[in-house]
């Protein structure tokens, strides 16, 4: 299981109005475990796209990526780890638009 360390959370512009509802793109830091294989020496951060449509807040799409490279890795959450994430974006979504 990993823990936050920091994150950012910013409305995701749709100028064309193509999107249904409002997204947000959360970035967060994590810290891995060293035993965990999510693990790298550089570090670990998670990209999180959060819809927010007619009261229905839900993760569109995330994805796990290097922090030195911003290379994509191919890992999924487990059901608790999606809860956790989805819990943190739902309590920290009001953040973008301030």
């Amino acid at each position: 299981m990993f823990t936050i360390t920091e994150y950012s959370v910013e409305l995701i512009k749709d100028p064309f109005g193509i999107l249904a509802g409002t997204r947000y793109e959360f970035l967060l830091d994590l810290d891995v475990p060293e035993d965990d294989e999510l693990h790298t020496e550089s570090g670990v951060y998670l990209r999180v796209v959060y819809s927010v449509e007619d009261n229905r807040e839900r993760i569109v799409k995330y994805e796990f990526l290097d922090r030195q490279t911003n290379q994509y890795l191919d890992f999924e959450m487990d059901e608790e780890e999606e809860k956790q994430i989805e819990a943190f974006c739902k309590e920290h979504v009001q953040e973008a638009v301030r």
